[in-house]
């Protein structure tokens, strides 16, 4: 087990003790990941830091509950994770809106602009084919990238076999060099 993994360990058998110090390990160690996953996960990124925070919250009232010997850590937030982005884009999929978040930043004219704006379109673009990948690659490969999971935790959190979660990233990862540069995928093609 590696140190993170202990570090986590101790920290939830702190935290089911009411050690609150425990908590702010906890989230030392996993709210970058967590975050950057819901993020990515949720139709308004700006969401995901309330979907961290109800992760954590679940963790400590939860604290007790949990069982080592079923899952990681990481794997038992990450899943509480899934769950809870699952919930609220099912909720946020009828009230959607554009909103100030939505909208384009004014161009700078000065020098850079251009480039800036280039890379602005392609993240768009990336998130966008990200958004469109079926739901379970999406997890898979948003664990994989966010997470920074491995294929075992990413297995364990999904509930699928690490071989499904090979193919899953596998087939993701296609899909979105198709998406993202089909100029290349013919250039390949003999």
């Amino acid at each position: 087990m590696d140190q993170r993994a202990e570090d986590a360990r101790a920290a939830m058998a702190a935290m089911a003790q009411g050690d609150r110090q425990a908590l702010g390990r906890l989230v030392a160690l996993y709210g970058p990941g967590l975050t950057r996953y819901a993020a990515q996960m949720l139709d308004a990124p700006s969401e995901a830091e309330d979907v961290v925070q109800e992760v954590f919250l679940k963790a400590w009232r939860n604290a007790g509950r949990y069982d080592p010997a079923k899952a990681a850590v990481s794997t038992w937030l990450y899943r509480i994770a899934v769950n809870h982005c699952i919930d609220r884009s099912r909720r946020t999929r009828f009230r959607r809106f554009i909103g100030l978040e939505a909208t384009d930043e004014m161009s700078d004219d000065g020098p850079g602009a251009a480039a800036i704006h280039e890379s602005r379109d392609r993240l768009a673009h990336t998130r966008a084919a990200i958004a469109e990948l079926p739901d379970r690659q999406r997890r898979a490969i948003l664990l994989r990238a966010a997470g920074d999971m491995s294929t075992a935790e990413i297995a364990a959190t999904m509930g699928v076999s690490p071989g499904a979660v090979e193919q899953l990233l596998v087939r993701a990862r296609n899909t979105l060099r198709r998406q993202l540069d089909p100029d290349e995928m013919e250039e390949r093609r003999p």
